[in-house]
């Protein structure tokens, strides 16, 4: 199904806060577990993801968006929003960084779908250029995750602790 281009930029914007949210609320939890290394990489997600939701709703301009409510949105979960793997207060700052990653690799492959399927050209080309800076986004967590030391094998191996990827 293609999306209207106020349909698709109120997924958009939702997209963002939803991810905005979910995580300001892993920073504030990492933080009351003093893991403030963790706590300061959700902090930049969370600007990032408010950045992004601040350029699409300038791209709004006098466009009238629909209110959807949660069970009108099209997807079964926001893109940029993942499990519960990360409420952990013990995570460790390489397991953050993949969770983000993970993250903002559904968001990209959302935008890609949205732009594949959509029979309007305007809805095509932002999906296109918002599937590009989730990419962006992508490369920045890679860069992360190549200068960030992964857990030992103890850390992985915890039975209290649910597996990542």
């Amino acid at each position: 199904m293609s999306y209207t281009l106020p349909e698709f930029l109120a997924h958009a914007v939702a997209l963002e806060n939803e991810a905005a949210d979910r995580y300001l609320e892993l920073a504030d939890m990492m933080e009351a577990h003093r893991n403030d290394e963790v706590a300061a990489l959700f902090r930049d997600m969370v600007r990032f993801s408010q950045m992004h939701r601040d350029e699409i709703q300038a791209r709004v301009g006098a466009i009238e968006l629909p209110k959807l409510r949660s069970w009108e949105y099209r997807w079964s979960s926001p893109p940029e929003m993942g499990g519960d793997e990360a409420f952990d207060y013990m995570i460790e700052p390489w397991h953050a960084l993949r969770y983000a990653r993970e993250n903002e690799v559904r968001a990209m492959e959302y935008y890609s779908s949205v732009g594949m399927q959509s029979s309007d050209p305007e809805v095509k080309r932002l999906a296109a250029e918002f599937a590009s800076e989730e990419a962006e986004h992508v490369d920045a967590l890679d860069k992360w995750l190549a200068r960030t030391s992964r857990p030992s094998a103890t850390f992985d191996a915890d039975p209290d602790i649910p597996p990542r990827g």
